[in-house]
């Protein structure tokens, strides 16, 4: 049997589900020993402003449980303009921050599919290029990176640490 799955805008009444998720995402990052997320961020506000500023999407499942979030933004992100390397275009682009799946229940793949759904939503916004950066010991996102063919492009700079950037161009 085929899982349903769909990625849908986040709405205000899945707020405290998402920062569930996040809190989860920012367990796990600690347990594995890495620093990313580690400082306060991401936070509740930064979550209320995603939903605010329609960047927040879930993947949710055929009975609507949430699964995964990301936040997928159309502004340009300010890190991004400072790489220490050369990205691959030079045209708007869609971001992707603050990727996180559902622990409980875990379901396999579900960073992978997020990645994937969230390409046609780009297209069919003009937008043919994906950046993303992650941290150097996110060994899970990086393997995601790959796998999509997202190419390292360099690092950016948030709040004083250094990230792995990555670009993936989509055909037209």
């Amino acid at each position: 049997m085929t899982e349903i799955r769909r990625l849908r805008r986040a709405q205000e009444e899945d707020k405290d589900f998402i920062w569930g998720i996040l809190q989860q995402a920012i367990a796990k990052r600690r347990e594995e020993g890495s620093e990313q997320w580690q400082d306060g961020y991401p936070n509740p506000d930064v979550v209320a402003n995603d939903i605010e500023k329609k960047y927040a999407y879930v993947c949710v499942d055929e009975h609507d449980d949430i699964l995964g979030y990301v936040a997928l933004i159309f502004d340009k992100e300010p890190a991004y303009e400072q790489i220490e390397g050369h990205w691959l275009s030079d045209s708007a682009y869609a971001g992707i921050h603050r990727l996180a799946v559902n622990r409980e229940p875990y379901v396999k793949g579900i960073a992978t599919w997020i990645m994937q759904a969230v390409e046609p939503i780009c297209k069919d916004l003009g937008y043919y290029s994906i950046r993303v950066d992650t941290n150097f010991d996110n060994a899970g996102m990086l393997r995601v990176f790959e796998k999509l063919g997202y190419v390292y492009c360099g690092e950016v700079y948030f709040r004083g640490a250094a990230r792995r950037a990555f670009e993936k161009v989509l055909a037209r």
